[in-house]
Parts: C-alpha cells; structure tokens; sequence
C-alpha cells in the first residue's frame, strides 16, 4: 500500500509544481525539487511501511538529508539566472500544446523518482535486524555524500572568484573527475541499495543506482552538460583530455 501512496504523493507534488512553474512561465523549477521529491517519497513511506525501525529512520534520514542539500543548492544557484535553456528547447520543439509537453516532462521526472527511489522504500518494508550491509550501506552514502557536497562546495567558490570567470575549475577533486557531484550523486544511491539487500526480491531495486547512474553518466547528466562546453570554453578540451569523466582517477599528464 505505501508504495502506491507514495506514488500518487509525488504525482500530485509534482502536478502542483507543473502548476507553479506554469503560472510563472518558468519550467526549470523542477530541477530544484528532484532531491526534494525523494526525501518527500522516503518519509511517506516512514509513515507507511512496517519494517525494522532502525533501518527506517536511518535510510529515511540519509535520504532525506541528501534530497535537501542537493533541493537547496540548486535552488541558490539557479537564482537570479536565466532558465536552463533545455527547457526553453522543449517548447520551441513541442508539437502540438506545448504547456502540454512540459506537463509531460514533469510526469517523466515523477515516475523516474518513484522507480530511483525503489531501494528506500524495499528497505523501509524489511524486518530484518539492523546488521552489516546496513552498515555498510552507511558508509558507502557517507563517501558518495562527501563527494557531491564537497565538489559542490568547491565549484561554487570557484566561479563566485572574478579571477575565475571563463576559466576551467580542474583543482581538488575536480582534478580527479570531471563531474565529483554525479559521482558522488550515484555513490549515495548505491550505498542506499545496500540498505535493501536483506532480501531476494528486494535485491531486484537495483533498478533504481542503475537507472540513476545512467542518468547522470550516459544521459541527462553529464553529456548534456558538456554538449556545447568544449566549442564555448577555451582550455575545456584539454581537461577532457587529461581527466576521467565520471569515476575519479589519476590526471593524465598535459600536453607539452
């Protein structure tokens, strides 16, 4: 029952939000709820399921608090900028009603939530005690925490540096990987399907890192960043050439 609940929770949350953003003409509002939306999902489920309590409050917490920061930190800096330009895309593309299209974008991003966040809710339902792969599941949320607040952290001081402007940020762990957020953004995701390997079928969310890790490497993530980046920044290229794309590894060497 509470996996049905917490679909049409988020149905509705982000119906509302279509209608929000709508009203101000403005879509990319979505992107600063998606870590919000599966915090909503993990407490719904909370409230719902009847697992073991630890396991709960601990994988609703670390869901929660990841959903959160990452809410907050794109909300602050997409403020006070123009619309991501992808959403202004879709409605020059749209064919047909293109209020309509964008409802539809939402409704995607509502049932991708929902598959992702798979894991926290399997891991809610499951009355094993609270052991080893709980644990485990902990410290893997831990690293891939630390690497997305921390690259966030960084990338922020260094484009809110006048000096900086136009220049390509490849210090810290921006050395090691070109996208230490999404690394890390996938790293959480991971750790929390540990938390739901206390069963067979439970197992069977690996849907959601899967899913997740995808997007942020091989689709909405990273590639569509860096599509035009290379031709507009001048340097970029050589810090494609010298650093991983996505999992952090040592600098290849620069060019003579």
């Amino acid at each position: 029952m509470s996996y049905l609940i917490s679909f049409l929770v988020v149905f509705v949350l982000l119906s509302g939000l279509f209608l929000y953003a709508d009203s101000r003409g403005r879509y990319d509002l979505i992107d600063s709820a998606w870590g919000p939306g599966f915090a909503v999902i993990a407490v719904v489920t909370l409230l719902f399921a009847e697992g073991e309590p630890s396991r709960q409050w601990v994988v609703a917490g670390l869901t929660a608090v990841w959903g959160v920061r990452l809410g907050v930190h794109i909300f602050v800096r997409n403020s006070g900028k123009d619309e991501d330009p992808r959403y202004q895309d879709i409605l020059r593309r749209a064919k047909g009603n293109p209020r309509l299209r964008m409802y539809r974008v939402y409704l995607i991003q509502a049932v991708l939530m929902w598959i992702v966040s798979l894991p926290v809710q399997a891991a809610q339902h499951l009355s094993a005690p609270f052991g080893v792969l709980d644990w485990m599941g902990t410290g893997v949320w831990m690293v891939g925490f630390a690497f997305e607040a921390v690259g966030d952290w960084q990338l922020s001081r260094f484009r809110a540096d006048p000096a900086n402007k136009g220049a390509v940020m490849d210090h810290g762990l921006w050395r090691y990987t070109r996208h230490p957020n999404y690394f890390g953004d996938a790293v959480v995701w991971w750790g929390l399907y540990l938390f739901a390997l206390h069963s067979w079928l439970s197992a069977l969310t690996i849907v959601g890192p899967v899913i997740m890790t995808l997007l942020l490497a091989k689709g909405t993530g990273k590639p569509l960043l860096e599509k035009d980046i290379v031709s507009r920044r001048p340097g970029y290229a050589e810090y494609v050439r010298r650093t991983s794309g996505f999992v952090p590894l040592p600098p290849k060497s620069r060019v003579s």
